[in-house]
């Protein structure tokens, strides 16, 4: 099995930030096993929706970033997450991320959508329905030459 060098590079989550300015579409900055390691922008809504199969683990890197969630009741609650803050939205559970502003770090297996494998209504023209996209600029992001 052969390790291509980018596994190999270290980067800095703010430069990488700094290399695009959409919100909820979200980069890749690394993959480990067969999760990606995922950054955003956030500001404004999101859609409701849900991943059946797995969990989704947020950590607020900047700003402030919010996350409704909707018990086994059917019954609205609102985690409100700033820098540092980490929280795990469990699988099967419908949920609506929010921001006033921000930007966040997700652990999703590879493939995963941000809008899930079910959302309600119409996906807003801000988020993007990915599965996550490359760096633009991996290079501006890489530490690894720095000495």
């Amino acid at each position: 099995m052969s390790i291509t060098p980018v596994n190999l590079a270290a980067v800095n989550l703010s430069e990488a930030l700094a290399s695009f300015d959409d919100v909820y579409s979200p980069r890749i900055v690394t993959r480990i096993n067969d999760y990606d390691v995922r950054i955003a922008h956030t500001r404004g809504e999101h859609v409701w929706h849900v991943h059946e199969d797995t969990d989704e683990f947020f950590l607020v890197l900047d700003g402030q970033f919010d996350v409704a969630y909707r018990d086994a009741d059917g019954r609205e609650h609102t985690v409100v997450l700033r820098q540092g803050d980490v929280f795990v939205v469990p699988r099967g559970t419908p949920h609506k991320p929010s921001s006033p502003g921000g930007s966040i770090l997700m652990f999703e297996p590879t493939g995963t959508s941000t809008t899930g494998d079910r959302h309600e209504g119409e996906v807003p023209e801000h988020v993007d329905s990915t599965a996550g996209h490359a760096l633009t600029n991996p290079e501006r992001a890489s530490v690894s030459d720095r000495r």
